[in-house]
């Protein structure tokens, strides 16, 4: 399914259905970044708000983007503050959010849907400014393996986003020809069993 007609779709119970993948990623942000601050932050799939609402506490300003207006509706009604601005846009576009300017990039569950890492890794290099940061957590690979992806249940049946494996070199290489080093690398597991299959990997760069 197109992905943005997923989300739409998936919108009104997205914040109530059980989604191990969703809460365990925003405990992951929250551990990976727990211990800076930022002026500007622009947060990439923002959905239904989940990791602005501890963002904004962290940053002067945030820019939170996602593809789905109706994901971006109901983040609106969680939140309302001068220091926090919407907006709706696909990041496989050419970005419009302001050129070096930002302290952190953020991506949340996103990048499973791009097919190809490298024009997005070469418009966060371009939103950054020197010295800043780009946190990236994503479903593990290793999940992607078995056959796990992003979907939702509705009367109709199963939906199914649509979804790309991506591996960690592949994040890794994609970043590293941006001249972004990575500052950290993490994976995640439900109830902490380390002797799981990991369900969240996330990253840390940094623009030299």
């Amino acid at each position: 399914m197109d992905t943005q007609q997923a989300y739409n779709n998936w919108a009104s119970q997205y914040d109530t259905n059980q989604n191990r993948t969703r809460d365990l990623e925003g405990l992951a942000l929250r551990e990976t970044l727990a211990g800076y601050t930022f002026d500007k932050c622009l947060e990439i799939g923002c959905g239904t708000g989940k990791n602005t609402i501890w963002l904004q506490e962290r940053a002067s300003r945030v820019t939170a983007v996602d593809l789905s207006d109706e994901m971006l509706a109901r983040a609106k009604e969680k939140i309302v503050s001068d220091h926090v601005r919407f907006l709706q846009a696909d990041i496989r576009e050419e970005w419009r959010f302001g050129e070096s300017v930002y302290d952190l990039v953020s991506f949340s569950l996103v990048l499973e849907h791009i097919r190809d890492l490298e024009p997005v890794f070469a418009q966060v290099w371009k939103a950054l400014k020197p010295g800043g940061q780009v946190y990236i957590g994503e479903l593990h690979p290793f999940k992607q393996y078995t056959g796990t992806k992003a979907r939702f249940d509705t009367p109709e049946g199963r939906q199914e986003v649509e979804c790309f494996t991506h591996h960690t070199s592949d994040f890794v290489q994609a970043a590293g020809k941006q001249g972004l080093v990575l500052v950290d690398l993490n994976e995640h597991f439900d109830e902490k069993d380390r002797g799981s299959i990991p369900r969240i990997m996330t990253f840390l760069f940094q623009k030299t």
